[in-house]
């Protein structure tokens, strides 16, 4: 459970503190710009640093600093709540003059407030159990440490963090580009989801039930499902999906590309809540998933998500869309705003925002009048 997230100078996040609290589920709604998909890019930036990416160059650009200000650094902390420790890390960069790319200012990664991983300059420091009491080295100022670092355990607290960063979810699904092809297996889906043949793939690698769950979640919504296949192809060295549907006429069997968008993002939205019960809790932030789907379906798609992760994992969501706000209350949405371009983007709880009597009545009414006063 996230019990905090910061940023402070990228795009348009300064001293930006996300409100979460103890809800498992959060709404994130706002006018375009107001910084919803910015707060999923800066998970995002934290994510790619698990999942390997260590050069400075690629995770954020001299484009991303607020307002250009060179001299403030960009910086990232998150705080996390995984078994009974408490995993506190924060990486920041700075942009001297005359330097091409960002270079690393400081990284460090407490657990229960000990230091694991901390970072002066070049020098990176590890505290260790037994005889070796921290370990030491240096490493380029434009590498980010945590991902070159090799865990001396599965159980070894780095690696429990990275590898928990490293499989959350962060969804802003494309299913025009979604492929159903696969030629490995993996946990970790990318942002637009293109690669769900080899998600697929991987899941029921590692977890066969999942399956059972994926088909009941999606039999819900398309009555008609008979079963998807993964089979192997072109001598074994491929697998692609393919979705059978069953009627009173017959039978159809579709390879994945031919669903339509919507019938994509269930497949997405089911390997989402299986992939949380078979190897989570996970983190998912998924940027408007009421996309392309039709309006009776999106109050399914949100409360399955909202029921998957009520007891295990975090769900971040944003929305434009009046049937999926009416399925959060108030205190568990947030209103992220800010008054033009050149400020910083604020959150505030609807609950806060009626207290202060910035909502009146229904609060979805108010929102299509434009009647909220932030």
């Amino acid at each position: 459970m996230i019990q905090r997230i910061y940023v402070h100078n990228y795009r348009c996040l300064e001293n930006f503190e996300l409100p979460l609290g103890t809800s498992s589920s959060t709404l994130l709604i706002g006018k375009n710009g107001a910084g919803k998909t910015t707060v999923g890019a800066a998970l995002e930036v934290l994510q790619k640093i698990a999942r390997g990416t260590n050069r400075v160059g690629e995770l954020i650009r001299p484009k991303d600093i607020a307002h250009q200000r060179s001299e403030v650094p960009v910086r990232f902390e998150i705080e996390v709540k995984l078994g009974t420790k408490v995993y506190a890390y924060t990486v920041a960069f700075e942009f001297p003059d005359g330097f091409r790319e960002l270079r690393v200012v400081d990284e460090r990664l407490m657990v229960d407030g000990r230091p694991a991983l901390t970072r002066e300059l070049a020098q990176v420091r590890l505290a260790r159990t037994g005889r070796d009491t921290e370990a030491s080295f240096r490493l380029d100022w434009h590498l980010v440490a945590l991902p070159v670092i090799q865990p001396q355990a599965s159980n070894d607290p780095i690696s429990v963090f990275r590898q928990w960063l490293a499989n959350t979810l962060i969804l802003r699904p494309v299913p025009g580009l979604a492929r159903g092809a696969s030629e490995a297996g993996t946990l970790q889906p990318n942002t637009c989801v293109t690669n769900i043949g080899e998600w697929f793939y991987g899941l029921l690698a590692s977890s066969p039930s999942s399956y059972t769950k994926i088909d009941s979640i999606l039999k819900m919504v398309m009555p008609d499902l008979q079963d998807i296949k993964n089979p192997e192809t072109l001598g074994g060295q491929y697998r692609n999906l393919f979705v059978r549907f069953s009627g009173s006429t017959g039978t159809i069997t579709l390879p994945f590309e031919d669903l339509s968008d919507g019938e994509k993002c269930f497949l997405i939205c089911a390997l989402t809540i299986a992939a949380n019960d078979a190897y989570g809790p996970l983190l998912c932030f998924w940027d408007e998933p009421d996309n392309f789907l039709a309006p009776s379906e999106v109050g399914h798609c949100i409360m399955s998500l909202r029921k998957a992760f009520r007891n295990k994992g975090q769900l971040i969501v944003t929305s434009h869309n009046p049937e999926a706000i009416r399925r959060f209350s108030d205190e568990n949405t947030l209103v992220l705003y800010r008054n033009s371009h050149l400020e910083p983007t604020i959150a505030r709880s609807i609950e806060d925002l009626r207290i202060a009597g910035g909502v009146k009545g229904n609060f979805v009414d108010a929102l299509l009048r434009g009647d909220i006063d932030v």
